[in-house]
């Protein structure tokens, strides 16, 4: 399945139906269709064949999303480029991915200019902002209904981010996607018209949940950059029925003083993922806001390895399931999910090691490092670098990243465990948790506090407090207090510049 039969599935139901909705104003799924016919007889008329690759660089914009479903259209592959990388991680994405068209907005102009002259293979070039009407007036009359098949299914490849190293480039399949797709509406509660809350990138997992909404013919509401005010209120205006927000984000809308005020009543499913949730900040998103649902993946597998429906936040007798509120949800119907040794034997319920997966929602592999795809999937296995278990209900656990586990005195000390702890806190807004060398331990425990607005707290008191919840083991043994923490391009903590910037030397 192409990214644009999703799109001509949402048509077929109703072509007057809204479709795209930004700052007021509407595109019906009948004028997005049209557009997509459009952008692929443009690609084809500069050149662009079934197979070749095209990157869009944009921030939120529904002209910039209805180009995925032009170049799909066009049987070309997409490659969503983060408007928030530097221009050197840009640049080299670009050439890794082999792109002969880039589509940016006017905003990213300065950054193209700086790398376009180091990719020779990009022959195409169009700015959304000044040479969008010429680019598609390019297209003869005689090309204006181009409707490519995809080559080998490959339908995007999407940058692993780089914060380890040189990123690498998933190729997902059009199958992937579909396992995904088909995942989402069979996991989670469904109106017939969606309306669904677009704030977080398009280029991430706000984009790529947009394929279940529009196969149901639903419409989506893009935001064109964070406002946790008007996300509130949009929800409200529009009768939002499904969201997604990273952790980080959700704390922010907690912390918002119009959220209690808000009607948030038709609500059926506020995802959250990307990053490990408070139990604490859970339980009362579940009471301030409602329906959350969960989703654990990851680029490789994207989205759905395993789910959690809103229902599944609770017990039969409609109390809060408080065990569960730490989990990842289930495995979920499309994905064999299992714990791994270090020796590659599966372990038994309740072990903690490697969780690793299987099924057709794992991608293909990385594109041009078949060294990388072959670790990756070893003993025939996905392996996602998470350390977790599943228990006697089959919930899935995450403890940690394998990197980021903390060995000190000799124990293990998940990383994780000690954030849980933090947050419930009154003071703290978010925080993460490192070990760092120590002469004594190995590692020392090292905790990092961004506290909420106006709080003040005593390290000892917070330390305290940890230790009255989890141990002396697993208590910091430094604390730290920040403004703010260092953060990826989708909202993660980068853990690996808090160790570089609290390190000696």
């Amino acid at each position: 399945m192409r990214l644009v039969d999703y799109l001509d599935k949402g048509a077929s139901l109703d072509p007057d139906a809204p479709c795209l909705t930004t700052d007021g104003e509407t595109r019906t799924y009948g004028e997005v269709r049209e557009l997509s016919f459009r952008i692929a007889a443009a690609l084809a008329a500069r050149g662009i064949v079934p197979g070749e690759r095209v990157a869009v660089l944009s921030g939120n914009d529904p002209t910039a999303f209805t180009c995925v479903f032009g170049i799909s259209r066009a049987g070309a592959v997409w490659c969503p480029i983060n408007p928030r990388n530097e221009a050197y991680e840009n640049r080299e994405l670009l050439d890794l991915f082999g792109c002969k068209a880039l589509i940016y907005q006017a905003a990213f102009a300065p950054l193209v200019a700086k790398i376009r002259d180091e990719l020779p293979a990009l022959t195409t070039l169009v700015c959304l902002d000044t040479d969008w009407d010429s680019f598609l007036d390019s297209a003869g009359p005689d090309d204006e209904d181009v409707d490519l098949p995809a080559v080998d299914d490959l339908a995007m490849i999407v940058g692993t981010g780089g914060t380890t190293g040189r990123p690498k480039g998933v190729e997902l399949t059009g199958a992937n996607l579909l396992a995904m797709t088909a995942i989402t509406l069979m996991s989670y509660p469904w109106s017939d018209r969606p309306v669904y809350l677009a704030l977080a990138p398009l280029t991430h997992a706000a984009g790529v949940l947009c394929f279940p909404v529009l196969a149901r013919g639903g419409e989506i509401v893009i935001m064109r950059k964070p406002d946790v005010a008007a996300f509130i209120e949009l929800i409200e205006r529009h009768r939002v029925t499904h969201t997604f927000l990273p952790p980080t984000l959700i704390y922010m809308v907690l912390a918002h003083s119009t959220l209690d005020d808000a009607d948030l009543s038709s609500l059926q499913c506020f995802w959250y993922g990307a990053a490990p949730m408070s139990a604490t900040r859970l339980a009362e998103a579940l009471r301030r806001i409602g329906p959350m649902a969960q989703l654990f993946g990851q680029t490789e597998a994207p989205m759905m390895i395993s789910t959690m429906a809103p229902a599944d936040h609770y017990l039969p007798d409609g109390s809060v399931a408080v065990s569960r509120l730490s989990s990842a949800g289930r495995p979920s119907p499309l994905v064999t999910v299992a714990i791994m040794g270090p020796n590659g034997d599966l372990l038994p319920r309740g072990a903690t090691g490697e969780i690793v997966a299987r099924g057709s929602l794992v991608m293909r592999g990385y594109h041009r490092d078949p060294a990388a795809t072959a670790a990756a999937s070893a003993h025939g296995w996905h392996h996602t670098g998470d350390i977790g278990y599943l228990d006697d209900e089959n919930y899935l656990y995450i403890v940690d990243r394998a990197k980021d586990m903390v060995i000190t005195g000799g124990f293990n000390v998940y990383s994780t465990e000690v954030e849980q702890a933090l947050m419930q806190h009154p003071a703290v807004q978010d925080c993460a948790v490192i070990g760092l060398p120590d002469d004594k331990w190995g590692e020392r425990v090292t905790a990092i506090l961004q506290l909420r607005a106006g709080a003040t707290v005593d390290k000892e008191e917070v330390a305290a407090f940890v230790k009255a919840r989890i141990g002396s083991v697993k208590t910091p043994k430094q604390i730290e207090i920040w403004d703010d923490l260092p953060r990826s391009k989708v909202g993660k903590v980068l853990k690996a510049d808090l160790r570089t910037r609290l390190s000696p030397g």
